[in-house]
C-alpha cells in the first residue's frame, strides 16, 4: 500500500496472542484520532552457523552438494518467513479494517526490531504492542524480551496490551506533576482519543492537593470529566487496588519521572503496574 506522511498509529504484529487485540486497539485510536494504521511485522535476523561455519569443515569436493542443500534450505526459510508474515498482515489489515480503522497500510522488514521503531519514529503518533511477542507462546507471565528496550528507545506514546479488546470508557491517570506527567496530561487534555472519556486523576503521597487541583483544572478546560484521588500506601499496589475498585478501562502514566514513578522497568514502578495490572498501561515520555 502507498505510505501516508499523516502521523501514523503503528502496530506490531506477530504470531502472538495479542496481536488480535493489537489490530483492535490500534483501529479505535485510528478511528478517533481519525489517523492511518499502520501494521509493522518485522523479521528479526536468525544466526544460523549451517552454512557459514560449517562450510569450512564441510569441505568442497564430496560434500558440496551438502553445503549447497544447507544454503538452499536457508534460502526456503526465508522465503516461508516471508510468506508467512505476508499473510499475518493480510489477516491484520482485514481485521483493522472491520474493527473501523481509517486507513491500513502494511510493513514487511527484517532486522531489529527497535532499530526498525526508531527509524520510523520520527512518523509514529503511537506505537501500539503487545505485553509478550510470539516467543513467550501462551505463556501470561512475565515481560516481552523487547519491551524494555523498545520503551528506553522510544520517545513516543506506547499503548502496551495485554488483553482482549475493550473500548475504554474511562482511564486512570497517574500523576505527581513531574514533566513526563504534565505531558500526559496534556495528551489526555488535547488528544481527540479521550473525548468523552471519563479520566481519573489519581496521585500517590502526600501533598497531592494543589498537584491534583491544577491537574483537574487542565482537563476540565477541556471538557474532559475528571475524578480526584489522593491514595496512600505503595506505589503500585494503590494504583493497582484503585483501577480494580473503579474498573479503569485504560492507565495512562508516564515512564520517566523524577519521584515515585520515575524508575522504568525491571523491579520499577512501570514493570510491577504492566505485570499486576490486567488492563493495558499507556506509557508517555
Amino acid at each position: 500500500m502507498t505510505e501516508h506522511k499523516d502521523p501514523i498509529v503503528l502496530s506490531c504484529i506477530d504470531g502472538s496472542r495479542y496481536s488480535g487485540a493489537v489490530c483492535d486497539y490500534s483501529a479505535w485510536i485510528s478511528s478517533r484520532a481519525k489517523a492511518p494504521v499502520k501494521l509493522l511485522h518485522n523479521i528479526q535476523r536468525v544466526t544460523t552457523p549451517a552454512v557459514a561455519d560449517l562450510s569450512g569443515s564441510i569441505g568442497l569436493g564430496s560434500q558440496e552438494e551438502l553445503l549447497e542443500e544447507l544454503t538452499s534450505l536457508e534460502q526456503q526459510r526465508s522465503k516461508l518467513l516471508l510468506e508467512q508474515g505476508r499473510q499475518m498482515l493480510e489477516g491484520a489489515r482485514r481485521r483493522a479494517e472491520q474493527a473501523g480503522a481509517e486507513r491500513v497500510i502494511t510493513c514487511q522488514r527484517h532486522g531489529s526490531l527497535v532499530e526498525s521503531l526508531v527509524e520510523m519514529e520520527d512518523h509514529i503518533r503511537v506505537l501500539v504492542l503487545g505485553i509478550r511477542g510470539e516467543e513467550h507462546g501462551e505463556s501470561d507471565k512475565g515481560l516481552g524480551a523487547q519491551l524494555e528496550t523498545v520503551v528506553r528507545a522510544m520517545h513516543k506514546p506506547i499503548l502496551v496490551v495485554n488483553r482482549e479488546f475493550s473500548e475504554p470508557r474511562s482511564i486512570m491517570l497517574a500523576y505527581d506533576g513531574s514533566e513526563s506527567a504534565r505531558k500526559a496530561l496534556d495528551m489526555v487534555a488535547t488528544s481527540p482519543v479521550f473525548k468523552g472519556v471519563d479520566c481519573h486523576l489519581v496521585y500517590v503521597g502526600d501533598g497531592a492537593e494543589s498537584v491534583l487541583a491544577q491537574g483537574a483544572e487542565t482537563l476540565g478546560h477541556a471538557g474532559i470529566r475528571v475524578t480526584s484521588a489522593n491514595l496512600q500506601g505503595k506505589t503500585v499496589d494503590a494504583l493497582i487496588a484503585y483501577q480494580q475498585e473503579y474498573d479503569i478501562d485504560l492507565t495512562v502514566m508516564g515512564a520517566f519521572s523524577h519521584s515515585k514513578l520515575r524508575d522504568l522497568l525491571l523491579g520499577s514502578v512501570t514493570a510491577k503496574m504492566l505485570l499486576g495490572t490486567n488492563q493495558p498501561l499507556l506509557l508517555l515520555r
